[in-house]
Formats: C-alpha cells, structure tokens, sequence
C-alpha cells in the first residue's frame, strides 16, 4: 500500500512538471549553476591547495631550512668603512647545531653563488651550489644521469659538478654533457652527472631549497679552495665583497614529532651567537600546517559564497511553487473533496519540489565535473574533484527543495476545501 502511493505519488509530480516543463527548466537554473559552482570552486581550491602542500612536502616535511639574509641597507655600517659586508651563517654554527642538538639526523651545508658557466664559447648564467654529497636525499633531488659526487671527491677537493638540466641543454643542446667539461671562473669541471627537472616554473615556498634546473652542484671543500669565503661582485664601475661562510644550512631531524622543538632550539641557539638577525629559518611543516588551515579556510569562504546561488534557486523554486499552489487551487479542493488528507497534499507538493531540486541537483553535478576537467585542459591549472563535494552540493540541493518546499506545501494543505472548489 505504502509503495502503491508513492509511486503514484511521484507519478503526479512528474506529471505536472511535464505539463509545465519549460517553467521547470527555468526554476531548476539556479540548482544547476549554484551546484556546479560549489563543485567547481571546490575542486580549484583543493587543486591550488594540493599543488602548494605538494611543494612544502618536497622540501621535507623532517628538514628545517636556515637561511644566510643580507642585512638590510641601514645596517651595513661595517661595509662602508672596509668594504667588506660580512654576514650569513658560519661553519661554527653548522658544528654547533649537530654537536649540541639531540634529535639533528642529517645536516647539510651549502654556498650558493651566481657565476657565467662556459663550455666551448657557449655561455649560461647560473647557480654554482656548494654542497655535500648526501644533498639530493636531504633535499629531495634525483639524479637523472651519471652520478652525483661522491664522499672521496668531496674529501680531496675533486672537481667535478653535476648539472642541472637547463644548464645541461643549454650548454650541451646536441652532444652528451657526461665526461664534458665545463669552466666557471678561471677553473675547469668535468661533468659527472645531470640532475632531474625540479619544475623551475612553480614558486617553491619558503624559497629555494630545492634548487633550480639552472643550478650546478660542485663539492664544498671544492668551492672553499676556489671561491674561498669572500665573494666579489662588481656593478657598473663600482664592487662590493661580502664573506658569507654558508649561504644554507639543512638540517634533517630524527623524526616528525622532533620538529618543531628542534626549529625553535636552533633560533635560540642562532640569535645567541649572532649579533644581528643575518639569517633566517624556515620549518616545511610549519608552512605545511598553515597550508592545511588556508585551505580549511579558503574552500569554506569558497562554499558559501557558491551556496548564495543554492540559496537564491531555492528562493525561486519557492517563488514557483506559491504561484502552483495559487493556479492549483480548485485541483487540491476537488482533491481534499475526494478524500486526499492533509499529508497527502503536502507529500504531492514536497514531491515536485524535491524533483525540481533534485534533477537540478544532478545537472548540477554533472556540469560541475566537466567544468574543473575544462579549466585544467584550457589553463594548466590543477582542480580536484573530491566525492565529498559532490555528495556535500547534491545534498544542499534535495535540502533546499525540502525547505523550500515546506510553506508552499503546508499553504496548500491548509487551505479550506470548500473555498478552494469555489475557486475560478
């Protein structure tokens, strides 16, 4: 008996949206663009969201990244009187931190410094990184050909490098850059291996941790022989030398819980020894967390400004609705005259709302799909469409068509049957 009436239940609903289809389609609109756009919306913020983390997790979720920062121009008292700027990290605070910290695994040092790369008259400006040889698994780097130097070659002062690709294409467009030599400055690099992409045209956060595909990595005990600590540079008619000792520090704690008490360690033990604030130091999981709470934040700010659509196409279908009960006045008079009750009335109506919403509901979500796949096609831009989202907006569409639907139906319910046969 049940399903007997709710089947003729949605019988009539279907009915009567078909007699009025075109009327239909349009109150639906609202539920279809204020759907896809929730969709849509939600699957760019959580693309944009997801690329961002991806990047903080690239630059390790265990690292704590230091810094050497160039005092600002107020505070470069020393250098006009000397010449010399000296700042930066120094290898005494390198052997502070894995000597006195407990939960220091891996600690990686570097210098990084602009130099002209030359190979047979072909010329690149680049990123010389002097580091050591546990570098690419601290800092997330795959070598895609040859090798990457090894501890002996760091040891003796070796000089070999190893290329990042665009330097590789650069210098190299036809021929094979392993066993080829390069010259930076006055001092010749046989080429041992050639570095993976690392995706130059995305910002990284938290700076360049990770490198560039326009960096060469050479041994540090190498760069300290050649380059030494002191680094010239010469602007039009003018030079200024500045002595940084380290221009990065990694350090790799010994588990994720350890992080952020080893960070704040490291800049109590930092500010101690240095005068100035020459340095800077960035914790990936910090930057990870704050991504986590800018994407809880952007996709609710997202979401309600999309569900303001929602709202305005419930308002319409509610607009639809009274001027149906208003139309249908003698049709629910001649119903209530039969027999129909109260709840069966308000069931008819509830049931055409609900259809309304809920088909648009579904138009909704299957324009919102194609939309995200679209802006990623046209604009390179990553989205991501999660089931959630789709459940979450198809969900508010058949609750808008409830609520909606709960005065226009209960108007119709009450009214007085005899009234309503009387209706023209």
């Amino acid at each position: 008996m049940l399903g007997y009436r709710i089947r003729r239940t949605l019988k009539m609903g279907l009915k009567s949206l078909w007699m009025h289809r075109l009327r239909s389609a349009l109150t639906v609109l609202g539920i279809v663009f204020g759907v896809c756009s929730v969709i849509a919306m939600l699957a760019i913020g959580e693309g944009a969201s997801r690329e961002a983390q991806e990047q903080i997790r690239q630059l390790g979720s265990q690292n704590i990244i230091i810094r050497s920062v160039k005092p600002p121009e107020d505070q470069k008292a020393t250098s006009e009187r000397t010449m010399l700027l000296k700042y930066g990290l120094t290898y005494e605070d390198a052997e502070r931190i894995v000597y006195t910290l407990p939960n220091v695994e891996v600690m990686v040092s570097a210098r990084v410094f602009r130099q002209d790369i030359w190979s047979e008259g072909r010329r690149v400006d680049g990123t010389i990184v002097a580091t050591v040889p546990w570098h690419p698994a601290t800092a997330n780097i795959r070598v895609a050909e040859g090798r990457f130097f090894s501890p002996d070659e760091a040891r003796v002062g070796a000089s070999v490098c190893v290329l990042g690709p665009g330097v590789a294409r650069e210098l190299f467009p036809i021929d094979d850059p392993l066993g080829r030599t390069i010259r930076v400055s006055d001092n010749y690099y046989r080429v041992i291996g050639v570095v993976e992409s690392l995706g130059q045209g995305t910002a990284k956060p938290g700076g360049e941790s990770r490198g560039s595909d326009t960096d060469v990595y050479i041994p540090l005990t190498t760069a300290q022989h050649r380059f030494g600590d002191v680094l010239v540079k010469a602007r039009s008619g003018s030079f200024e030398m500045e002595e940084v000792q380290l221009h990065q520090i990694i350090v790799k704690t010994a588990s994720l819980e350890n992080v952020i008490a080893t960070a704040e360690a490291i800049r109590s033990q930092l500010a101690r020894f240095h005068a100035k604030e020459d340095y800077t130091v960035v914790v990936p999981l910090e930057l990870l967390r704050q991504a986590e709470r800018t994407k809880r934040i952007f996709s609710i700010v997202l979401g309600s400004i999309a569900a303001i659509s929602l709202l305005v196409g419930g308002i319409g279908i509610m607009n639809i609705m009274l001027a149906t009960v208003t139309e249908r006045t003698r049709e629910i008079g001649i119903r209530r005259a039969m027999g129909a009750k109260r709840r069966d009335i308000i069931l008819q109506f509830l049931t055409e709302t609900v259809l309304r919403s809920g088909g648009g509901g579904l138009l909704g979500v299957g324009l919102g799909v194609l939309i995200p796949l679209a802006v990623s096609e046209f604009t390179n831009m990553a989205t991501v469409v999660t089931p959630w989202s789709l459940i979450l907006a198809f969900s508010i569409s058949v609750a808008i068509g409830v609520i909606f639907g709960l005065y226009p139906a209960g108007r119709a319910a009450n009214m007085d049957p005899i009234e309503a046969l009387r209706h023209e």
